[in-house]
């Protein structure tokens, strides 16, 4: 790099005889490691004559450096960039691809505006990946900390190294528990220090990626991801600007964050790719085969751009979708009014999901409790799919409003945005809301279909975005609208007062009120497509 420090780098693929592209990977995961498999996602690539140079981002594993994640990265993919294309097998063009924070590294490499690079492939990923928003809309004002992200920074970014270790989240404060496990270490983590600290970190030292020179993206997206709403804002934001509208394009999986299909849910010893190796090779030609389809376009030119599809989707429970649009134009929008209040702390079927609001106002009370945390939709929502647990108990618990809609006949597709409006306030001088959106089946049982979270510190309309699906509601199923004060342990409890809810060793509880009808329509606001919609393509289920 620039300053001396040199960055760990393979490269696959570079004696094919003459020079070829180069996909770049830059991540912070062990470049080595089975987790990120890339020594079988190179045969892929190199199988195609592309050259793969894989690097461990500074700080990280084998590279050298200051470990501090969301910094740097611009002028580290710049400086990359730049050895790449000064080499014998390189033909000077170069493309990435990769998850997570080798998205971000993706993006940073956009921001740095190397001529050199002509495409990139971010997979379930964002431009605002960073711990503790990541998860929601960065534009929608605060959110609860995201307390699994930090975690991630606790035991990710502290040295080369990563660590494994329990964090006892019922400790008082909270952050005691982290405490003990750095002491235990004999370190810590600058980037947990930020989040804690409410210390905003710019990762850009060039232009947003927004604002650089547009080059040709395919997002890759997860509809269960815990980055869904992160990501499509991305796509929807460059969507807006007609430089980058006119090189983007989207496939959308019914994927969670560790490439678990909804249709394997809940995951087996067959299909649990991060056990089998098996289910590893099926997996990874789902993965990378979009990427070299899209690099054979922009990378190499042996195909044309009017060959790939612009938006490819995948709609659960049925199949392939393809359209020139995301949302589709024949989409529309649907607002189902929460109603019947006064039933909705109550068991299921609880309050009703109606297509007017009531013309009274009624209200609905739930409590929160820092003792009695309502349970989050899995312990670890990057493998949301792998075990896709039935949420009913949390449905039936009282101290959640549930709301329902009819089962029906016919089935129900979602297509688009999915987002709540609540007017609530509470006891509390703040307080967050937690909403999930699930597919209650005839059978009882509940499982996720969207989510999302807001932190209000003032009684008015909470607008809170639960993120883009492609989902069917299948005929006997219906949807259920869940509203929480906790969503543990994935978020950090609030701590009911002005006090840090890090530090507080007494969170208080309080009291929410929801409000219903026409002069306060708390509703929800679903993108559907029309009745006669079917999927096109393979993969029925």
């Amino acid at each position: 790099m620039r300053d001396g420090v040199r960055l760990a780098t393979d490269v696959y693929g570079a004696d094919q005889g003459e020079p070829a592209p180069t996909v770049l990977v830059r991540l912070p995961y062990d470049k080595n490691s089975r987790y990120v498999f890339f020594d079988r996602i190179a045969e892929r690539f190199t199988a195609r004559g592309y050259v793969v140079v894989v690097q461990d981002v500074r700080g990280k594993f084998r590279s050298e450096g200051r470990t501090l994640g969301w910094t740097g990265e611009v002028d580290d993919g710049y400086d990359t960039l730049e050895w790449i294309t000064r080499q014998s097998w390189s033909d000077g063009i170069v493309g990435m691809f990769g998850d997570s924070y080798y998205g971000f590294t993706q993006w940073s490499a956009v921001s740095s505006q190397h001529p050199a690079l002509r495409a990139i492939v971010p997979r379930v990923t964002c431009t605002t990946n960073a711990p503790g928003i990541a998860t929601y809309d960065p534009g929608s004002g605060r959110q609860p900390v995201w307390l699994e992200g930090t975690t991630y920074q606790a035991q990710v970014w502290t040295d080369n190294d990563s660590y494994e270790f329990d964090v006892d989240l019922s400790r008082r404060p909270i952050i005691a528990a982290y405490e003990e496990a750095f002491d235990t270490m004999g370190k810590r983590s600058p980037g947990f220090d930020l989040i804690v600290g409410d210390i905003p970190l710019d990762p850009y030292n060039g232009p947003h990626p927004y604002d650089a020179r547009p080059v040709p993206v395919l997002h890759c997206v997860g509809w269960f991801d815990n980055l869904n709403i992160a990501h499509m804002r991305d796509y929807t934001e460059l969507a807006k600007r007609p430089g980058w509208a006119a090189v983007q394009y989207l496939i959308a999986d019914a994927i969670d964050h560790e490439n678990y299909f909804l249709k394997d849910a809940p995951a087996t010893p067959a299909t649990d790719h991060l056990a089998d190796d098996t289910a590893l090779e099926r997996m990874l030609d789902s993965y990378t085969g979009p990427a070299i389809e899209f690099f054979d376009v922009f990378l190499k030119g042996t195909a044309r751009p009017d060959s790939l599809p612009r938006v490819r989707w995948k709609l659960g429970h049925e199949g392939w979708c393809t359209s020139a649009t995301w949302p589709l134009p024949e989409a529309t929008v649907t607002e189902l009014y929460l109603a019947e209040p006064a039933a909705a702390a109550g068991t299921v079927p609880g309050g009703t999901l109606a297509p007017r609001p009531a013309d009274v106002s009624e209200t609905a009370e739930w409590r929160y409790d820092p003792d009695d945390l309502v349970p989050s939709a899995a312990p670890d929502t990057f493998l949301q799919l792998r075990d896709h647990v039935d949420e009913r108990p949390t449905l039936d618990r009282d101290d959640v409003l549930v709301f329902t809609h009819p089962a029906s006949d016919h089935s129900l597709d979602l297509a688009g945005p999915v987002h709540a409006v609540l007017h609530a306030e509470s006891t509390a001088p703040t307080f967050d809301i937690f909403v999930r959106l699930l597919d209650l089946a005839p059978d009882g049982t509940a499982r996720l279909i969207v989510r999302g979270c807001a932190q209000a510190d003032a009684p008015g309309e909470v607008v809170i975005a639960l993120g883009h699906t492609g989902y069917r509601v299948r005929p006997g199923h219906r949807l259920a609208l869940m509203i929480a004060g906790s969503d543990f342990p994935n978020h950090l409890p609030n701590s009911g007062s002005l006090e840090s809810p890090w530090r507080t060793t007494s969170p208080k509880a309080s009291l929410q009120k929801l409000r219903t009808g026409s002069t306060h329509p708390s509703r929800l606001c679903l993108t559907v497509l029309p009745d006669a919609h079917r999927g096109e393509g393979s993969d029925p289920r």
